[in-house]
């Protein structure tokens, strides 16, 4: 097969070096992941690289899983080779080699919203104004030291005795601590801890400088210190790194990337060889155009520019409304008005600057009766009720993981107020061990009130039943369990409430996401499906499938593409902030992030902006975006820049607030109510009466036969040899 016959010239030269150091400069829709995949299928069939010796690592979970699919349709399946986000390839080497700075194998991964109450909970046990001195304000501090690699201790030597400092150290002192003894790790520890096992080990840099002798890195653009650190100390044994990135789509440089990485890497590796794809397979010309006409102002960027074989397309249009709501309100009608028989909802996409701007769209597609999702708000993982079963599930794969324990100690109430967890807590430091073992303690809990007592005992029980089962059962089974035996799917169904209904609702969906997580991988295991709902991002959600208008923000549109973009806020301080006008480098970024919008757009663009906006609870008058004045107005139609049609006129054209319907939403209660019934059914089902000799099946081990019964523990002969199982935690029924 020749991998390289759909390439063009330049992704076929990128393809074909292999040897040594390979910057490839992919703007927008260029084909980058096509070139990435045929150069991966090129290097294993005609150079006879082995997939075991190449690392190819990337941002989302979703961009990877992408990159595999491809490769393995080129080359087959059954390749040992990691594909993997830069975070799954640091756990992947963290969970072989944790130990070596102390951490479990099974160390838990917190993601920001247990951070968040850690610090909380830091806060508390400090007397720090929580008012002066915010969560968010702390794990900022905390990521971008961790960042360049500055300990506690470091810390304290660098900025002295300066009050101020001083308490972010003291906060960050103490979350280290209980980050350790709580056996986990938070998202940038898993790329310090990474680069820290290289430096403390040489050992075991080697072992994966010479497994991974060809290193390909994605979205270099994006790479933060110590992402560039982890590929460098990986690559520097055999020089053999691919990097693929677009200077002018550095968007992310207020959460840690450095676009210095990819200005700079000639000359960190020399003789490296450059590539640049400008073909552009995505858009129309106009609208190509359009975004280098934006571009080409950044004074930091590497020469380039899109070109396309396809047409010419329509001109942008531009609309400045009188306000916010009109102009959400046009917006709804454009799209409206474009949507026929061939055009679905999903075509269309709002992307704005900003998520409070999301509000008005919102009110504006539900009066028009268009469906609409918004990405990258409230993530369906940060609800409470997701957020406390999961902590059920994180107990049972790690019962040292206090943060996860004190989350749902009281879910549902159990009688342990918050001055007795921190009893507890107090005992269980004194002690030295975890709060699950102290709550073991039999004379402590002895000491609790009576229903305190007898629910604590419940709890524990039923955490430690499937913690012993963990191994043995389908992670839907324990699901299901602990949805149940903990008592909260029946405390939400007592509250006979519309938001309770809505919670049980929630619940309920996320039993699709592990069956989907099962269909892929029926032998998925508990600590498995928690390290990849851990480490899913925003864009990992983005289901293309789902017929309803998108609203995003411009950073979370990147790597997206629609038919259709709308470009909101087009005004100075809202697009670019006003923060940008600061520094030089600050309107740099918000250009380039302007620049991705235009380029996720393939057919049509609209950018609109309104005269007078009302911004928490203040309105002013606009001006229109510096962008606007860069753009080449010859591709341009609709109102001018700074000319305003007046309002008469506008509705003369055909007014676009016309023929609004308020439609009221509703749930499918009666569905719900089924998939409760079958979960508390199927927990329910499992057997606890059977006899010595008797058959029997289990969904994961199949058909078997009963040999012995001891107390709550039955032993049966399967097929791959005895299992002890516990009694009704077992999916077990008798055939």
């Amino acid at each position: 097969m020749d991998y390289l016959e759909k390439l063009n010239n330049k992704q076929r030269e990128a393809a074909m070096h292999t040897e040594g150091p390979l910057l490839i400069l992919a703007g927008a829709g260029s084909g980058k992941t096509s070139t990435m995949t045929h150069r991966m299928a090129y290097m294993i069939d005609e150079k006879g690289i082995s997939p075991y010796n190449i690392l190819a690592v990337t941002f989302t979970n979703k961009a990877a899983k992408e990159m595999r699919d491809r490769v393995e349709a080129l080359v087959g399946q059954g390749m040992n080779m990691w594909i993997l986000t830069f975070h799954s390839a640091c756990l992947r080497i963290l969970r072989s080699h944790g130990e070596i700075l102390g951490y479990g194998r099974d160390f838990a991964v917190y993601d920001p919203t247990d951070q968040k109450t850690l610090i909380k909970n830091i806060i508390r046990e400090l007397n720090i104004d929580g008012k002066r001195y915010t969560p968010a304000y702390f794990l900022g501090n905390i990521s971008k030291c961790k960042e360049k690699k500055i300990s506690p201790n470091d810390y304290a030597k660098i900025f002295g005795d300066d009050i101020k400092e001083k308490v972010i150290q003291q906060v960050y002192e103490l979350y280290e601590k209980k980050l350790k003894s709580n056996n986990a790790m938070d998202f940038d520890d898993l790329l310090l801890n990474a680069v820290r096992l290289f430096e403390r080990d040489e050992a075991v840099l080697l072992k994966y400088q010479n497994r991974f002798r060809y290193i390909m890195v994605d979205e270099y653009q994006d790479t933060n210190q110590l992402q560039y650190q982890f590929v460098k100390m990986l690559a520097q044994e055999h020089n053999n790194i691919c990097v693929v990135g677009d200077d002018d789509q550095c968007i992310y440089q207020w959460r840690g990337a450095d676009i210095r990485n990819i200005l700079e890497f000639e000359r960190d590796f020399k003789d490296t060889m450059v590539v640049k794809l400008e073909q552009n397979y995505r858009s129309t010309s106009t609208i190509l155009d359009a975004a280098h006409s934006v571009i080409c102002h950044n004074r930091g960027r590497k020469e380039k520019k899109l070109w396309t074989e396809a047409e010419e397309g329509k001109k942008i249009i531009y609309n400045r409304a009188d306000d916010e709501k009109e102009e959400a309100y046009f917006i709804a009608g454009e799209i409206n008005r474009m949507r026929s028989s061939d055009r679905q909802y999903s075509d269309f996409a709002v992307l704005y600057r900003m998520n409070s701007q999301s509000r008005n769209f919102e009110e504006a597609l539900s009066r028009r009766g268009i469906p609409y999702r918004v990405l990258g708000g409230l993530r369906y993982y940060d609800r409470k009720e997701i957020k406390d079963i999961m902590c059920y599930m994180r107990l049972v794969q790690n019962k040292a993981d206090d943060l996860a324990l004190i989350r749902v100690i009281n879910e549902p109430k159990r009688g342990i107020g918050g001055k007795t967890v921190e009893k507890l807590q107090a005992l269980a430091n004194v002690r030295g061990e975890n709060l699950f073992d102290t709550l073991m303690d039999r004379e402590v809990v002895d000491s609790l009130s009576v229903k305190a007592c007898s629910n604590i005992k419940e709890f524990t029980e039923v955490i430690t039943s499937y913690s012993n089962e963990k191994e043995n059962l389908k992670v839907s089974d324990i699901y299901d369990g602990l949805l149940v035996k903990s008592g909260y799917l029946k405390a939400l169904e007592d509250q006979n409430a519309l938001e309770a209904e809505s919670r049980i609702e929630n619940l309920m969906e996320f039993k699709s996401v592990i069956y989907d997580y099962e269909k892929e991988d029926s032998n998925i295991s508990l600590g498995e499906f928690m390290e990849r709902i851990a480490l899913m991002a925003d864009i990992d959600n983005h289901d293309a499938d789902e017929n309803a208008v998108v609203l995003m923000t411009l950073h979370s549109a990147k790597g997206l593409e629609f038919p259709f973009v709308f470009i909101p806020g087009m005004e100075d301080g809202l697009f670019p902030g006003w923060r940008a006008f600061d520094r030089e480098d600050g309107l740099e970024e918000e250009r380039r992030l302007c620049y991705v919008g235009i380029t996720r757009a393939k057919e049509r663009l609209w950018l609109t902006g309104a005269e007078v906006r009302t911004m928490y609870g203040k309105t002013d008058y606009t001006r229109e975006s510096q962008f606007l004045h860069e753009l080449d107005k010859r591709l341009i139609e609709g109102d001018g820049i700074y000319e305003k049609k007046s309002k008469a006129d506008r509705l003369a054209e055909g007014s676009f607030l016309d023929g609004m319907i308020e439609k009221t939403a509703y749930k499918p209660f009666d569905q719900l109510k089924y998939a409760r019934m079958e979960t508390k059914k199927k927990v329910q089902s499992y057997g606890t009466d059977f006899a010595l000799g008797e058959a029997v099946s289990h969904p994961k081990f199949g058909a078997g036969k009963v040999t012995e019964m001891t107390g709550k523990t039955i032993t049966v002969s399967f097929d791959e040899g005895e299992k002890k199982l516990a009694l009704g935690i077992a999916p077990l029924k008798k055939v």
